[in-house]
Order: structure tokens, then sequence, then C-alpha cells
């Protein structure tokens, strides 16, 4: 970090953001216009244009001229390296610049953002082009007249959902992975969250990025990214969103028989034992729940802990909720940030009378944060389940929203964490490794996290089981989804033809 930013940075908010077709940002005067909100004032900051079935046309046409030009797809992986890592190094360079526009419509502390997601968005442009560049292909010589070679080449146009919990870091680990291996691009950011796109795309340009390679549309999932997942010309859909979109937007993506991976919602187990270090299992659970404002579908929200240390977690939990700093989220200080739109807000206070109808009981929160003239916030929320069939502990709240449930055996708490919908990661605080050996063949889900949190690292596939998704992206997920392989049998000398209609 290049230091503490004032509250009041000088960095420019874009009046309007449009889409970015072909290397530039088009003029769209006459489209549907969304106001920006600035979740911390809950004032408007920009205007948005959507972009409708002919804007999305253009920008998909766009992408696929880029792609059969070879432009991008035909050059070599070396130059299409040197690319990435200029687009890192600027990523880089306007960090500040970045965080500042994406704290402006997330609500995200400006210290979470320069400190991990915009670092960890330069990082996949790194890791990106270095794992491209070491991609192999095979020779196989089994039978003595032929060779096969098999190789990896580029799918075509990529359609690039993202949601608005961490728009930019998880918009560039799909378009890290989608350019490295030759592929053009259509991203779709949330139309809450569309700041920080308009100074990435420029840096696109300054890093020698192809016009048309990477094209940009905004709007709403069912204007924008219907149009998108099924325009013709597309040919993969990479989606990260809410549960009840990811089933439609997949449905509508299998017409066209376009491959794709959906990343979608969760309701975490964090298993704490007997045998955890308590202050490192406390320290991972509020992180893994209040962390991004609670707003995470990685987060651990539903909390198991054995009952022999349930009480001394518990106290020791409320307390340091209680005692987490709510306010500005340019504020150096601030922990917990304003949620991300009003009705997101309403969602989350609604299920503290949800959770009092199942018979939880109430230990902190559960109301917006009195302190705050303004702003989306929402007190850090704690409740005790009376048990995990309760709505609280199987529907997704997205919010500073944590439920704890007691256990007694090791067999108990894995019975827990398996009964639910979402399967996308879990965590598990244990010393005891027959234990955690256990546990983490049991656990149903996509990853598991021991004695640590939020741990991204790009060489791992990440994706959920059951409803959190379908498919995997990072290292070889990304491989296998960004890639075709393509098989070319060569004889080594005269091939033995039958040859018919010879008499």
């Amino acid at each position: 970090m290049t230091g503490a930013l004032p509250l009041k940075p000088s960095f420019n908010i874009p009046a309007t953001v449009s889409s970015f077709i072909q290397g530039r940002f088009i003029q769209a005067e006459a489209a549907h216009q969304i106001a920006v909100v600035n979740p911390a004032t809950e004032l408007p900051i920009s205007l948005l244009h959507e972009a409708d079935a002919a804007e999305v046309d253009r920008a998909v046409n766009s992408a696929r001229a880029s792609f059969e030009s070879g432009v991008w797809s035909r050059l070599s992986t070396d130059k299409r390296q040197v690319c990435l890592l200029r687009v890192r190094d600027l990523i880089l360079h306007h960090a500040d610049e970045l965080a500042y526009l994406e704290c402006c419509n997330t609500g995200i502390p400006l210290s979470q953002l320069r400190r991990l997601h915009i670092p960890g968005a330069a990082n996949h442009f790194q890791f990106y082009a270095e794992l491209a560049n070491q991609l192999k292909g095979e020779l196989h010589q089994h039978r003595s007249s032929y060779q096969l070679l098999v190789s990896r080449e580029p799918v075509g146009v990529a359609a690039l959902i993202s949601p608005w919990n961490g728009p930019v870091n998880m918009s560039c680990a799909k378009l890290a992975a989608a350019l490295a291996f030759g592929n053009s691009c259509v991203l779709k950011p949330s139309e809450y969250t569309p700041l920080a796109f308009t100074r990435l795309m420029d840096i696109f340009c300054e890093a020698g990025l192809p016009d048309g390679v990477v094209n940009m549309v905004n709007g709403r999932g069912p204007v924008t990214g219907s149009a998108l997942v099924e325009h013709p010309q597309v040919d993969l859909v990479s989606f990260t969103g809410g549960s009840s979109s990811g089933p439609l937007v997949n449905a509508s993506a299998a017409r066209g028989l376009k491959r794709t991976t959906m990343e979608l919602g969760g309701k975490s187990a964090s298993i704490v034992l007997e045998s955890a270090d308590l202050e490192v299992a406390l320290d991972g659970a509020l992180a893994g729940n209040f962390m991004t404002n609670g707003q995470q579908c990685l987060a651990g929200s539903r909390i198991l802990v054995q009952r022999s240390v349930a009480r001394e977690f518990r106290e020791k939990f409320v307390a340091r909720a209680r005692a987490i700093r709510i306010g500005d989220p340019l504020d150096p200080k601030t922990e917990l940030g304003p949620l991300a739109y009003q009705a997101h807000m309403q969602k989350v206070l609604s299920y503290v009378d949800i959770a009092r109808t199942d018979g939880a009981t109430l230990l902190a929160g559960g109301q917006r944060a009195a302190h705050m003239a303004r702003g989306w916030y929402v007190e850090p929320t704690v409740v005790q389940a009376p048990s995990n069939l309760a709505r609280i502990c199987q529907e997704e709240v997205f919010g500073p929203f944590a439920t704890l449930l007691e256990f007694d055996t090791l067999s108990d708490a894995l019975e827990i964490a398996n009964q639910s919908q979402f399967g996308l990661v879990a965590y598990l605080w244990s010393n005891d490794m027959a234990a955690v050996m256990h546990a983490t063949r049991e656990l149903r889900a996509g990853t598991v996290w021991v004695n640590t949190t939020l741990v991204g690292d790009p060489r791992a596939p990440f994706g959920g089981v059951k409803q959190s998704g379908t498919g995997r992206e990072g290292g070889v997920g990304s491989v296998e989804f960004y890639t075709e392989l393509k098989s070319v049998v060569i004889p080594n000398g005269a091939a033995p033809i039958p040859r018919l209609g010879v008499h």
C-alpha cells in the first residue's frame, strides 16, 4: 500500500458508465439509465447506461471479429504474456484509484480493497500469463505408422458475468484466464458496481491489448445478461452470482450448447473442535463472517462449536463482533462498511425476525447501525440457532450475520455440515491430525480450509458442489474450461488407405 489515502481522495468518479466496445466507450444517450449509488451516503454518484440486445450484439460481434482475425488468438503465447504482465503492472500502478472507485460503489472498506482485492486482481494476470506459457502438448507414437499430436487452443468468445461483492478481483480472475489462453471476451459486471471497470478498460488499452479482445456491457441480468448468454456467437459462459439466477443462466446457455462454469451461493460450515487453538479459530471465524462486510459466498456463516468449548467461544465471539468498527469505508480504521444496496440491507435485516420465528436467540446486532446517520449499515449480527434445520442455517443471508450451533462429536459435526443444499467451502479448526484427515475426506465442499481462512490461490481449482455450482476455475480447471483440445494425426510415411472403386 502506498500509504493511507485521505478520506476524500482526488480521483474522479466518472459521470456516466457505458459499454466498452472495440476499444472505446460508446455513446448511449438513449439507453435505459440506472443510478449508481454510494452505499455509505445513499446518494447517486454516477449514471449507468444499460446495454440492450442490440448493444450486446455489437459487443459480441466485436469479440468474435477479433477472435477470428487471430490478432490475439493466434498471437504467440510469449507476446500475450508480455501484454498481460503489463496489465498486472498497470493495475498495481493505479491500485489506489481502482480501490477508491470500488469502495465508492461497493462500500467495502478501502483498506481491505487496497490490501487484498486489488493486488489479488493483479496477481491473476501474472499467474495466468505464466501458466499459459507453460502449457504442454502431447505426442503419441504408439502406432509405428502414425504420430498423434494433441494440443490446446482457445475456445472462442467468452461471456464473463461477475458479481457485485468483489467486482474487480473476481472479474480479473475470469479475464486473466480467458485472455491468457487466447480467447476474446465480453464482460458484464453488476449494474450496482461498475465504476472501477471504467479505469480497468483504459488499462487494457494502455497495456496494448488489441481492440475488440475485451469488451464490456452493463445492465441488469434479465436484460443485458440474458442477451449476452443467449447470443449465438458466444461459446462459453463463466457466471458468478446467486443460486436462484445460476440455474436460469445455465439452462439458457445449454440451449446453445455453450460450456459453463457456475459459482453460486454458499452456507458454509466452520467447524471448531475442542482440539483447536480457540484464539486462531476466533480470528478465522470472525474474518470468515465479517470481511467484505459479510457479503461473500465464502462466508463460514454456520459456526459449529464442540459443546465442551462452546460457552467460551460464544462469549468471546460475541464480544469481538460487538467491538468491530463500523464506519465510513474510506476511513482506514473501518472494519465493516455498508451493505451494497438498500434492498439487500432490507433482506439481511429480515433474517432477524426469521431467526426469532425459528426459535433462535439473538446474541448481538440485529439492526441498522444507529450511530451512522446515513448509509446501509447493519450491525455485526450473531444468533444461536436451535438446530441446523432452522432457515437461518439453511438459507444464504449474504451479510454480516453469523449463526452458532453446538455439537458433541466430530461425526455429529460432519453430519450437520453436510446437511445443506450448498457445498462451496468448509472450514475446520483443529490440531488433531487424525480428525483433520477424516473430516477433509467427509466434508461435501469444493474447498476445505484447515486452520486458515479465505486463502485464495489461483493454482487451486475453485467451485462448489450441490447448489453451489458446477465446474471449476483456477489452475487446471481454467485450462480445461478456457481451452479446446485438438488432435492431429500424421502418417510417418505413405498411409495405408483403402482404395475403393479400383478393380
